[in-house]
């Protein structure tokens, strides 16, 4: 069975963060070591959050105990997403390196991919992590990636260029020199996500929706790394993950559910959906 090590936050009365991808991870019978960077008891949208920051101590020493038992040399792939500190992101790349470094052999050859989603901000809101944080996921955690998985405002933010429509978004992300993963991308009445590398890019768009819950980058990233270990496509890995996110929207609103419905949906969070539709950009 894969293993996924998850760095990210622990919300416990909302499906977002780290919490949520290991669920959504779990219909692709990939299995999850979640180190969390925060114990929230909601999402800080909803108000004071509760809880507190996973002190730096505790999240090593989570890590440390992970190493000694092996764990890194079979971790088939790493996300990164929120944290709390710059001693956290610092924490995470030695972390993302002694799993690249941890030997390996039998069905744990394969080499780990390492995906980062660099938390940091969005559109209207502008950042939400101190600058320091942002500014040790740039040095940090990009350079370290093997995919960057971002929003536009968090593309813009790390290459200083446009990311709003799906051409400046391809640009802005090849900007990156590596395969990164766009959403919040806008055309129209249409929102969508632009995948690019060196060699091609698409956009997976569909209609804006009047209302959605908080985690749905969070889902995207994790089924999208779903698509990396089983060796996807870049279309095909895209327009599943872009799907699995839009059925689990769109069967929120019809369930008037406040927080994403990932257990609910099943195995249907692993199929494409007839409402998003795939460009190729270049």
């Amino acid at each position: 069975m894969p293993l996924a090590l998850i760095i990210s936050s622990h919300v416990a009365g909302s499906r977002v963060g780290a919490s949520a991808q290991a669920t959504a991870l779990v219909q692709f019978r990939i299995d999850s070591m979640v180190v969390p960077t925060v114990l929230f008891g909601r999402h800080p949208g909803w108000g004071v959050p509760g809880g507190a920051p996973v002190p730096i101590e505790v999240l090593e020493g989570m890590l440390d105990g992970m190493e000694a038992n092996g764990l890194f040399g079979l971790t088939d792939i790493v996300i990164t997403g929120y944290f709390a500190s710059a001693a956290q992101v610092r924490a995470a790349a030695r972390a993302i390196d002694a799993v690249r470094e941890a030997p390996r052999d039998g069905a744990a050859s394969r080499k780990p991919a390492i995906v980062v989603d660099p938390t940091m901000g969005d559109a209207g809101k502008g950042l939400y992590v101190l600058p320091e944080v942002a500014e040790a996921i740039a040095a940090e955690l990009i350079p370290r990636a093997d995919v960057v998985a971002c929003n536009a405002w968090e593309l813009q933010k790390l290459t200083g260029a446009d990311a709003r429509d799906p051409q400046s978004a391809m640009r802005a992300a090849r900007l990156l020199g590596k395969p990164t993963l766009v959403s919040s991308v806008q055309r129209g009445a249409e929102i969508g996500v632009v995948l690019a590398d060196r060699k091609e890019a698409w956009l997976a768009a569909h209609a804006k929706m009047d209302r959605s819950p908080s985690g749905t980058g969070d889902l995207l990233t994790a089924l999208y790394a779903a698509s990396i270990l089983e060796g996807q496509t870049l279309s095909y890995g895209l327009a599943r993950a872009v799907g699995g996110v839009a059925e689990t929207v769109t069967a929120a609103n019809i369930w008037n559910a406040p927080e994403l419905p990932i257990v609910g949906m099943g195995a249907r969070i692993k199929q494409t959906s007839p409402t998003v539709r795939i460009e190729r950009l270049a």
